[in-house]
């Protein structure tokens, strides 16, 4: 396996969208694996995307020192343009 690199984008499907007063909930599906991960604060604002349209993930290795709490990278969704839409722990 090859090591994942900050700038490294992985295709991912949108799965649901949650809409509430202040933000979107964004499921996505990484194309490959089939993984999903849940983006709880996406900012409503210019976010025209339904399930089924593709945006993109980002992961970063978090230091190891926070890998005891069982947090071992950041996750970022990202727009087709590289605009940063939201992040979450994994």
């Amino acid at each position: 396996m090859s090591e994942v690199n900050e700038s490294d984008r992985f295709e991912c499907v949108i799965v649901n969208i949650i809409d509430t007063l202040m933000w979107k909930g964004v499921t996505v599906e990484e194309v490959e694996s089939g993984g999903r991960v849940y983006f709880g604060k996406v900012k409503p604002e210019g976010f025209d995307y339904v399930p089924g349209d593709v945006l993109y993930i980002g992961m970063k290795r978090l230091p190891y020192d926070l890998e005891d709490m069982e947090i071992s990278m950041e996750v970022s969704l990202y727009d087709d343009n590289g605009k940063r839409l939201d992040w979450t722990f994994l």
